[in-house]
């Protein structure tokens, strides 16, 4: 269809032509002294025309032969920035694939040819970035050789490049590679400077959490490696059962840290409720707590959740855990500042109606028993605890409390028989 209509575009210029040529009997004289020259209109302006013409592509040609400089010029960067990308391209491919020394020898060759670059009074738009890559890249296979000398020189080169105004998004990546290779040094304080350094939307980003959390666990940072690891778990970098992992043993080691109760509190108030719900954390929490002659109402307020956990399913906690948990409470009740409350002899009461073949529950209720002075009841049940008991330690207990309660009642002969049955376990 163009073709069609190009050719009666032409034929429609021909007839034009032809008309206004054939009827025009025009002349243009022109006089030059003393001469006179007369021509017809129509050659006059075809002369005109291929004049135009001419004088048109001799201009063209002109220009051309006068920008072959300027086209070499452009050649030879073209060329070189080509090698510059090839260059790049090796040192990241040689890099991943190990070949350390390839990689820190191609890097250096794209800066080499950069450096040519710009000796030639040429600039490229993307030259500061460049060189932060090349010189991140050439930092990144000398650091896998453990030279540091030279990888701390191209990583200084880098930080100077990325302070320039048009490297800024580059300037992140710089500070969280050096935190990595400061954290490999085993230099956490140096990591946690770069990581301090960078803005709060690129510190708050999954990777520089995950060096955060290296670096807190590195210097012995409980707390702000717990808080990094419930950030990583938000952000799905763990998964929820690797996070309540971390967090676990994160909660335990910041409760250990803890050496009086105003510490213990302290550390209490910092973890989440869920953290708090945790039953090895909140058994360590008592523990510590009455191990530093705390206050035993607060030890049981910390471990009632795990309490109602257990009660309301047995399964879902150990028999060591058990076993704990029933010696806290023991202790707890033992202070002399503390007894068993009604809401407690109920609960334990309750509990040990519901599962009478539990043999834990059975000697926490004759521990509550014998603290309020119920000796036949609290016999009764300690007795009932030796039937299905499985733990040693919870067996030779129950018998040293029933040698107690004998002693109470002064029979000497059934307590010489249980202080006997102790000392076997």
């Amino acid at each position: 269809m163009r073709i069609a209509l190009w050719f009666m575009g032409l034929f429609a210029v021909a007839v034009a032509s032809a008309l206004f040529a054939g009827s025009n009997h025009g002349t243009v004289t022109l006089f030059l002294p003393p001469h006179r020259v007369d021509v017809s209109l129509n050659l006059f302006l075809i002369l005109l025309t291929v004049g135009f013409i001419t004088l048109h592509y001799a201009m063209r040609a002109l220009a051309a032969l006068m920008d072959i400089p300027r086209q070499a010029r452009r050649w030879r960067m073209l060329q070189k920035e080509r090698a510059m990308h090839s260059a790049l391209l090796d040192a990241f491919v040689h890099l991943t694939a190990g070949r350390f020394v390839r990689a820190r020898k191609a890097a250096e060759l794209a800066l080499a040819l950069e450096e040519s670059v710009e000796h030639s009074h040429e600039r490229l738009a993307y030259t500061t970035r460049l060189r932060i890559v090349a010189h991140m890249l050439a930092a990144e296979g000398t650091h896998a050789l453990q030279d540091r000398s030279v990888r701390d020189t191209h990583f200084q080169q880098a930080l100077k490049e990325a302070e320039n105004r048009d490297a800024h998004d580059a300037r992140d990546g710089v500070g969280l590679l050096g935190a990595r290779w400061a954290l490999d040094d085993r230099d956490a304080v140096l990591a946690m400077q770069f990581l301090e350094q960078l803005p709060v939307g690129a510190s708050r980003r999954t990777a520089a959490l995950r060096l955060r959390f290296r670096a807190a666990r590195l210097i012995g940072q409980s707390q702000m490696a717990l808080e990094t690891a419930r950030l990583l778990t938000k952000h799905r970098a763990f998964t929820e059962v690797a996070g309540t992992s971390i967090a676990r043993e994160l909660a335990i080691e910041l409760i250990r840290a803890a050496h009086d109760p105003v510490q213990l509190q302290r550390a209490w108030d910092a973890l989440s409720r869920s953290e708090q719900h945790i039953p090895e954390v909140a058994l360590e929490a008592a523990q510590r707590l009455l191990q530093h002659e705390g206050n035993a109402v607060v030890a049981r307020h910390w471990v009632l959740p795990v309490w109602d956990s257990m009660t309301q399913n047995l399964d879902a906690m150990t028999l060591e855990q058990r076993v704990r948990l029933a010696r806290i409470l023991e202790r707890s009740f033992d202070t002399t500042d503390s007894t068993p409350d009604a809401q407690w002899l109920a609960r334990v009461e309750q509990a040990q109606l519901g599962n009478p073949r539990d043999a834990v529950l059975q000697y926490l209720a004759g521990v509550v028993c014998m603290r309020l002075g119920l000796w036949g009841k609290a016999q009764q049940m300690l007795k009932q605890s030796l039937v299905f008991v499985r733990d040693q330690e919870l067996r030779r207990d129950a018998w040293l409390a029933l040698a107690a309660l004998a002693e109470q009642r002064q029979d000497a002969q059934a307590a010489t028989q249980a202080y006997r049955e102790a000392a076997k376990r």
